[in-house]
């Protein structure tokens, strides 16, 4: 069993966080949500517009919507900094637990990556959207208590550590590995 790290050790780890490239990144994990509490843990997929990232529940009804009832794109795509979740999580496997789709070394912060910045991964193209994404009590258990609180305080929200959302604005396919470049 995973020792959840201290409040103390979270922060010792946050330069590294944030010594992350703010552009020319790389796609280090892909993860869909299957089901409820089910993930998968892709070396590549298709991501649409119509469908997100293919694979995932999102396409199926989320806690966002639009006025006729559908997904709302602005949070198709969870984006979470590739250094935080591997701090947070300790060990690679637990990755796919924080449940979101893309991890990411790049630079979170709003300075780096405003809502309606575009990024290439592979052949897609996605945009960044104003939608705050929050850890929550799962996120709790998985990860520890000091975790939820360096992610959701004041200073964790700022530099966006729990991550971000995307709508896709070029439907392509995505691989571990790729290059994730800013575009206009």
């Amino acid at each position: 069993m995973v020792k959840h790290l201290t409040r103390e050790e979270l922060q010792a780890g946050l330069p590294h966080i944030l010594d992350s490239p703010k552009d020319n990144g790389v796609l280090e994990a892909i993860v869909i949500r299957t089901a409820k509490g089910e993930r998968g843990d892709l070396e590549s997929c298709e991501i649409s517009l119509e469908g997100g990232t293919h694979g995932d529940h999102w396409a199926k009804g989320c806690w966002m919507s639009t006025e006729d009832g559908k997904p709302h794109p602005d949070v198709q795509i969870c984006i979470m900094n590739a250094r935080c979740i591997a701090l947070v999580a300790q060990e690679r496997e637990r990755w796919p637990l924080a449940g979101d789709n893309l991890l990411i070394d790049i630079d979170l912060r709003p300075d780096n990556l405003a809502p309606g910045q575009h990024l290439k991964i592979g052949t897609a193209v996605i945009e960044i959207t104003p939608v705050p994404h929050a850890g929550c009590t799962k996120f709790v258990e998985r990860y520890g208590k000091a975790a939820v609180v360096f992610v959701n305080a004041p200073k964790g929200k700022a530099m966006r550590l729990r991550g971000i959302y995307a709508r896709v604005v070029e439907d392509g396919r995505v691989t571990v590995g790729d290059r994730v470049v800013k575009v206009a």
